[in-house]
């Protein structure tokens, strides 16, 4: 049977027909990095289950796409070598594509889209590929390398939609199964589809009674929405975090392997990426990019309980300026840190009683702006915004009922 069919077929006996997980994982293995199972704490007690991660992220270009991109690049002949390689990334398929091809000794260029996070372009072209930056996400970048591709008549690598990356996006089942052979339930991102399709068929075919449930962006739902019309379905814009995982259009093969071997899909706001980022970070001391931790995000939307559930963090590329942006919005998600404003007559000693009400609640001031141009009534009040550090929000809550007690009016600002 032909590749193409193999690709256009929804039939799931031969989708295994023509894979080799074991194969894909002897391919793999001198490039590898080695990313054991990590029990979580904190994400098993927020969730009711116990939580495993699978860190990605440690891969030696920060993602698993380097799975994928390696075995597809692997498969091919001398003369498709000889073509050189062409792909499209909004960053991690990108990298994975390009340390393959200097491996391999192939020449490779990689469209980006323009939006890619800095750290994800210099990565890229540190490893000897030609980047050209076009379009505004990654349908756009997909666009002009299929363009450039039938120019110049290299070898398209797709970062989702082809059975041999798939294949080798499995390898992450054969190798989690292996360490944790009880495991009940798989949480895996969703972009394009390629790493759910891999694990999913991967895991199914060890596991049959395995759950796998995966997890999207709320705003880049392109693969929910397919499944559940049971037709492809392209968004006229997507907005999200999840720069990774900002995919208008998921792939024919991708979604016919979604539809029939995934469970479940999940959605998760932007916030609650901010908190899983933010939790990771803290209690783990590992990075994630916002695609990455798409799968700890979605531990909150899921029915299971009591259950061995491991989360796939699916990489880690993430700039230094976003960490910080990260950092500061997981904390007001979390209600770790509460900014709110507060008038005052315009009297001596009220700034030195507002300080000691916050000390009584053991709320830490971070930050004071005392202004008496922002009230209607300057000459009788001034307004003073004050930004503490809080435990969380039962504890905002109980600043702002002991100001209201005391004659105050508390107005939050984030």
């Amino acid at each position: 049977m032909s590749t193409l069919a193999m690709q256009t077929s929804v039939n799931r006996e031969l989708y295994l027909d023509d894979l080799s997980f074991e194969k894909s994982r002897d391919r793999l293995k001198d490039i590898l990095q080695k990313t054991e199972l990590i029990h979580s704490s904190i994400f098993s007690k927020e969730s009711g289950n116990q939580v495993y991660i699978k860190p990605e992220n440690l891969q030696t270009t920060g993602s698993f796409k380097i799975r994928g991109a390696y075995n597809k690049i692997a498969k091919l002949s001398l003369e498709e070598r000889k073509k050189g390689l062409i792909a499209s990334s909004a960053g991690n398929h990108a990298q994975g594509v390009a340390y393959a091809a200097e491996m391999l000794g192939v020449n490779a260029t990689i469209v980006m889209p323009k939006t890619t996070p800095l750290i994800k372009v210099e990565a890229t072209k540190s490893y000897g590929a030609d980047v050209r930056l076009f379009g505004n996400c990654y349908d756009e970048a997909y666009k002009e390398a299929l363009r450039l591709q039938k120019k110049s008549g290299a070898i398209f690598i797709h970062p989702f939609d082809d059975l041999d990356v798939i294949e080798g996006q499995g390898t992450i089942s054969l190798e989690i199964i292996e360490e944790l052979q009880d495991v009940d339930c798989l949480l895996v991102p969703i972009g394009g589809g390629g790493i759910a399709s891999g694990i999913a068929l991967a895991a199914k075919m060890m596991k049959p009674d395995i759950k796998i449930i995966g997890v999207e962006p709320e705003g880049a739902n392109a693969m929910k929405i397919s499944v559940e019309t049971n037709k492809i379905t392209y968004l006229d814009t997507v907005c999200t975090i999840a720069d990774g995982a900002a995919v208008k259009k998921p792939g024919e093969l991708t979604f016919s392997i979604i539809r029939d071997y995934v469970d479940e899909i999940v959605t998760v706001s932007d916030f609650e990426i901010m908190e899983a980022f933010l939790l990771l970070l803290e209690k783990h001391k590992l990075t994630g990019e916002n695609a990455g931790v798409l799968s700890l995000a979605g531990l909150k939307k899921i029915e299971e309980k009591n259950k061995k559930v491991v989360c796939v963090v699916s990489g880690g590329n993430i700039d230094v300026v976003s960490i910080s942006s990260m950092i500061n919005r997981g904390l007001v998600s979390r209600g770790r840190i509460f900014c709110f404003s507060v008038n005052l007559p315009d009297v001596p000693g009220e700034l030195l009683r507002v300080s000691s009400i916050l000390t009584d609640l053991n709320a830490n001031v971070v930050k004071l702006d005392h202004n008496q141009f922002q009230t209607f009534d300057r000459l009788m009040d001034v307004q003073l915004q004050v930004t503490v550090e809080t435990n969380g929000h039962k504890h905002i809550e109980e600043i702002i009922a002991k100001f209201k007690t005391l004659g105050y009016n508390v107005t939050k600002v984030y």
